[in-house]
């Protein structure tokens, strides 16, 4: 069994949102063969609180675009691990040293690691794909209209 086409078409789009937003370490592994209760994990780290926090609305934002909401969300007061349960995905966004401490990777190293393109590790003014990912920074902020003192 391997991953659902569905599932990798969610992991593409959270892969490239949680790129958008600097993530490191951004890794997909199908962990379909080995949990029944999703398809595949996608872990990525952030040097901040602050930076995982923007990670997650990015991906939210990113995911809300084709009506895919979590269905579970954890850690985010906090800011240092934060779990979005889509069902077909996991995504895990976590701090810098509890990347390094828990290291998800060698944890779920009999996942199959899933090949993302080569634009999810460049940075975004640099890739040529954005038009086919939502964009969290294209919506206009209304705030910043002029408003009428009179």
């Amino acid at each position: 069994m391997t991953a659902s086409d569905r599932a990798l078409e969610l992991a593409m789009i959270a892969a490239h949102a949680a790129s958008d937003k600097q993530a490191e370490n951004i890794v997909a592994l199908d962990v379909s063969e080995t949990l029944v209760i999703t398809d595949i994990f996608l872990l990525c780290s952030a040097s901040s609180d602050r930076q995982v926090k923007a990670i997650v609305d990015g991906i939210e934002a990113a995911l809300d675009l084709i009506d895919v909401d979590p269905v579970r969300r954890e850690g985010q007061r906090e800011g240092r691990w934060v779990l979005l349960d889509y069902i077909d995905i996991v995504v895990h966004v976590q701090h810098s040293e509890e990347h390094s401490y828990y290291g998800l990777e060698r944890l779920w190293k009999d996942g199959a690691r899933i090949e993302l393109p080569e634009s999810v590790y460049r940075p975004s003014s640099t890739r040529d794909d954005l038009e086919t990912v939502p964009a969290f920074n294209d919506v206009e902020d209304e705030s910043d209209e002029d408003v009428d003192a009179g």
